[in-house]
């Protein structure tokens, strides 16, 4: 019986606010020159996103509870705070992590920050356990207060100094699952399912 359940399947699975093709392409020309300069391995734009809860390592069986709960966070999620929005103007190096992150104004994440809060505490009376440590671009500082960011450049050792940012707006009605999958040329994420904010019964 142990080693069946050693065998059991399992997906790596993050939550995460997911902009369009349109957007993305938009953000990755803005951050272009910093990802180049930076020294480090710069994120695709197909690639680019805000997480909101990143789950790791997930038996295939707790998909169907983790859709669940989405459900239920976007379900009761105030609809005078939708759409979030974000606007994103600085960059900032993270050492420990060796990532160069875009930052996005402190004044505009109130709304994103409950959502990530509101999931943070249902995967944890779930039983989850969302991972924030610094071993991973981490979306919570030691504080427990949530920093909206986009990774645009990983493995970045030294930042030279970093140019200025053209300003970039995202604008968001729902957020996602994702399956994150580890190749030899790189992350290959796949949204598996988008959740609606503040509107009851609708997902898709």
């Amino acid at each position: 019986m142990a080693g069946d359940r050693s065998r059991e399947a399992t997906r790596r699975l993050f939550f995460a606010l997911w902009p369009n093709e349109a957007s993305q392409a938009a953000f990755a020309h803005s951050v272009h020159k910093a990802a180049k300069t930076s020294g480090g391995r710069p994120v695709p734009a197909d690639n680019l996103h805000v997480t909101l809860a990143f789950l790791g390592s997930v038996p295939e069986r707790q998909l169907s509870q983790l859709q669940s709960i989405a459900g239920q966070v976007a379900q009761t999620f105030p609809v005078e705070w939708v759409p979030l929005r974000l606007r994103f103007e600085r960059f900032e190096h993270w050492k420990k992590v060796q990532v160069l992150c875009a930052l996005a104004e402190d004044v505009l994440t109130e709304a994103v920050g409950a959502l990530a809060e509101r999931l943070k505490t249902r995967l944890l009376a779930a039983g989850f356990t969302p991972d924030w440590r610094s071993s991973r671009p981490v979306t919570f500082s030691s504080a427990q207060r949530f920093r909206a960011h986009v990774t645009v450049a990983r493995k970045v050792q030294h930042a030279a100094r970093l140019t200025a940012m053209e300003p970039v707006t995202w604008s968001f009605t729902d957020f996602v699952l994702v399956d994150s999958k580890t190749l030899p040329q790189g992350s290959v994420y796949t949204v598996l399912e988008r959740f609606t904010l503040g509107h009851p019964g609708e997902s898709r």
